[in-house]
C-alpha cells in the first residue's frame, strides 16, 4: 500500500447537551420551586502529533470523525455530564488546515497537542429563569451545537536521522541494513532521487538524495537536497574511505550546508567512515582521528560486516533516546 502523506477530513465537536424543565417535589414541601438542571458542554476536538508514518491509513475508509455530545441536564438542579473530547492523531511534520475558516496548525514535535474546535455550550434548565417576578419558569434552552470543519492534512515528514554525503557513499545500503526498508542501490551516481525512508525503533530514517559542490546554488540536485534536511534532528554525514582525500569531500559537504544557512551546519552530526574494507585499519584510525579532534563522534563501518553495522545500530538507538530524554525534560 502505497505511503498515504495527504488526506481530507471532517470533524466536528459535539453538540451542547439540553437544558430541562423540572420541578421540586419533596414531602412537606408543597410549594416546591423549579430545579431543572442544564446540559452538559460537547467535547471538543484536538489534534495530535505521533511518532508514526503510517498513522494516515486508518482514515482511508472512514472520514468523519465527531466528538461526544453533552448530557441533558436533570432534576435536582443537576448538570448533565460533558461530552468526551475526541483526539485525532497525525503525524509528525503534519499541517493541518480548517477550511472552514482557513486557520492551520503545524505539528512539529511528537505529543503536540492542540484544540482546533471547541464543544458547544449546554442548555440552561428552568431554575437558570427563576427570579422574584417569575416563580415558576417553564422555559428551557436547547444546547449549542459544536464547531465543524473540513480538515486537510498534509505531512512534510519531519525525520530523527538524514542520511547526508556523496554519491555512493553508501547511504542507502545503510539504510537498508538499519532497517526494512528497501531502497534501490546502484554503483552510479544519483541512485536517489528522492528520500528513502525506514523506521528503527520508531525513529525514522531518510536517506536524502546525493550532494554535489554548488547544491546550495541549485546544482545537481540543489535545494531539493537541502530542503530535505532542514527538520532533521542529527545528521549522519557518510564519508567513503575509498576515496583520496575523504576530509576534502567532507569539506566540501559541510561549506554547502554553511552556504544554504538556516541552521544546517548548526545540526548535531555523527561522522560515519564506509566502506573501511577499501583501505587498511591503519589508514582508517588516521581518518577517524582527524575528525575527531575536530569534536565529531566517529564510527568506521563496512556494510559487509554485520558486526559493526550492529555496533552503529545500537549506538545510533542509545543515541536517540538520549536526546529524546533531553528534550522531554527541557
Amino acid at each position: 500500500m502505497a505511503f498515504l502523506d495527504e488526506i481530507v477530513i471532517t470533524a466536528k465537536a459535539g453538540k451542547g447537551g439540553d437544558g430541562v424543565v423540572r420541578w421540586r417535589r419533596e414531602k412537606f414541601i408543597p410549594t416546591g420551586g423549579p430545579n431543572g438542571g442544564d446540559g452538559g458542554r460537547g467535547g471538543d476536538v484536538f489534534i495530535c502529533a505521533v511518532r508514526s508514518l503510517r498513522v494516515l491509513d486508518q482514515y482511508r475508509a472512514k472520514r468523519e470523525y465527531a466528538a461526544e455530545d453533552g448530557e441533558a441536564g436533570s432534576s435536582r438542579s443537576l448538570t448533565g455530564a460533558g461530552g468526551k473530547d475526541l483526539t485525532i492523531d497525525f503525524p509528525i511534520g503534519s499541517t493541518v488546515s480548517n477550511r472552514t475558516t482557513g486557520q492551520s496548525w503545524e505539528l512539529i514535535k511528537e505529543g503536540q497537542t492542540i484544540q482546533i474546535l471547541r464543544g458547544g455550550a449546554g442548555g440552561f434548565g428552568n431554575e437558570h429563569f427563576k427570579s422574584s417576578t417569575n416563580q415558576s419558569p417553564q422555559e428551557a434552552t436547547k444546547g449549542k451545537a459544536g464547531e465543524e470543519a473540513e480538515l486537510h492534512i498534509e505531512v512534510s515528514l519531519i525525520s530523527d536521522v538524514g542520511l547526508i554525503g556523496f554519491p555512493n557513499a553508501g547511504k542507502s545500503s545503510l539504510l537498508n541494513a538499519l532497517t526494512n526498508a528497501t531502497a534501490k542501490i546502484g554503483d552510479y551516481p544519483f541512485t536517489t532521487i528522492d528520500p528513502n525512508l525506514g523506521d528503527l525503533h520508531g525513529y525514522i530514517i531518510a536517506d536524502i538524495p546525493g550532494l554535489i559542490e554548488g547544491a546550495s546554488e541549485g546544482k545537481g540536485l540543489g535545494h531539493a537536497f537541502l530542503r530535505h534536511i532542514a527538520k532533521t534532528r542529527v545528521l549522519v554525514h557518510l564519508i567513503s574511505l575509498e576515496q583520496a582525500q575523504p576530509t576534502n569531500a567532507y569539506d566540501t559537504i559541510r561549506a554547502e550546508l554553511s552556504r544554504y544557512g538556516k541552521g544546517l551546519d548548526e545540526k548535531e552530526e555523527i561522522i560515519l567512515l564506509t566502506k573501511s574494507d577499501m583501505v587498511s585499519p591503519e589508514v582508517a584510525a588516521q581518518v577517524a582521528k582527524k575528525f575527531e579532534k575536530i569534536g565529531k563522534r566517529v564510527f568506521t563501518i563496512t556494510l559487509f560486516d554485520d558486526a559493526s553495522v550492529k555496533t552503529f545500530r545500537d549506538e545510533l538507538v542509545q543515541f536517540l533516546q538520549k536526546e529524546s530524554a533531553e528534550a522531554v525534560i527541557q
